[in-house]
């Protein structure tokens, strides 16, 4: 038998399925006072799903795995059967408790406040596992915070043998009383990353992740290795940076080879890659770090360096900056549409 990794390298056109695990959430998205200022529609893990429609060229396919409440539940088949090479099969399943729904307010690019309602419940593993065995790899997107726990989370690296990538963004958020977010360290976070070959985070998750030994990037250069190969994390209009294990190699189909095993000799790699151009206007940055990591990890999947999956990556988050909500995304990302009125 080939190995997957030489089929991937050689460009052998075979059917491939990326799974995605993530929360589809109903969002109101507030820029001011009047009605015309507020955004209502799909978000969460559907800014990732639109983008990879247009990263993940054929002959990839995309299967959602992700829960909805029955109260949405027509809404978000509808949502889902409009996306090209999206795969509505198992894995999507409707829950009788309410569907997520997430308040922001911006002031400017600022997000100044976000509350979380809803009741849809974390994956079990007995629930995941059958539902991840068709998939050659999983991209994971911590949008609610509570899409497992880690004891799923550790099950699942023992059993799926493909690579994983994962954006751990709302593990960072604790829930107030009345469903506001708040930014908290990431407990256990050691047994987390050892739980997944790529992660990704932003710069103030980053922060936070380093808050007990005050020196991120040491943490970030010791935590990397057989296990978790790489830590991307976004700078917004900055960019984004990564700290790379020695053993890093940009093919994920040779990630999974490397757990388990003995750490590599030589350097830990770091880097920052510039961000590309924000137009100018009344944009909205909801979702650039779901657009961001679903078109590095599609990067990487398909062939490219990591400097270049991250030079892409950046270029469709500043894009996706032109645009509101997840609705109609992709085909802004393909540049098929105009951007939303109000953004030059």
């Amino acid at each position: 038998m080939v190995d997957a990794s030489i089929r991937h390298r050689h460009g052998v056109r075979e059917r491939r399925l990326l799974g995605v695990v993530g929360t589809l959430v109903w969002d109101k998205i507030s820029r001011g006072n009047t009605a015309a200022e507020t955004l209502t529609g799909w978000g969460g893990i559907g800014y990732a799903l639109e983008a990879l429609t247009v990263a993940l060229p054929e002959p990839w396919s995309i299967g959602p795995i992700v829960k909805v409440g029955q109260d949405r539940a027509e809404e978000a088949f509808r949502f889902l059967r409009s996306l090209p090479r999206v795969r509505i099969g198992p894995g999507v399943v409707v829950v009788p408790e309410p569907n997520n729904e997430v308040e922001m307010r911006y002031a400017g690019h600022v997000r100044v406040t976000e509350r979380l309602t809803g009741g849809v419940p974390p994956w079990t593993w007995e629930e995941l596992a059958p539902l991840t065995r068709g998939c050659d790899a999983l991209y994971l997107n911590f949008i609610s915070g509570f899409e497992m726990e880690l004891g799923t989370a550790r099950r699942l690296r023992e059993a799926f043998a493909g690579p994983t990538y994962a954006d751990l963004h709302s593990l960072f958020l604790g829930l107030g009383r009345s469903g506001e977010r708040v930014p908290q360290p990431l407990l256990r976070w050691t047994e987390w990353l050892c739980c997944f070959d790529a992660v990704q985070m932003n710069e103030a998750e980053f922060a936070l992740l380093g808050h007990a030994r005050g020196d991120p990037l040491k943490l970030a250069a010791d935590a990397v290795g057989p296990e978790l190969k790489l830590i991307n994390v976004t700078l917004g209009p900055r960019g984004a940076a990564y700290v790379a294990s020695p053993c890093f190699d940009p093919d994920p189909f040779t990630w999974p080879v490397r757990r388990g095993g003995l750490a590599v000799p030589g350097p830990v790699r770091s880097a920052r890659v510039e961000g590309a151009a924000v137009a100018e206007g009344d944009g909205d940055p909801t979702g650039c770090g779901d657009v961001w990591g679903a078109s590095c990890f599609s990067g990487l999947l398909t062939g490219a360096s990591l400097e270049d999956a991250m030079a892409e990556a950046n270029r469709r988050a500043a894009r996706n900056v032109e645009h509101r909500g997840a609705l109609g995304l992709g085909r802004h990302l393909d540049r098929q549409i105009d951007p939303a009125p109000g953004v030059k």
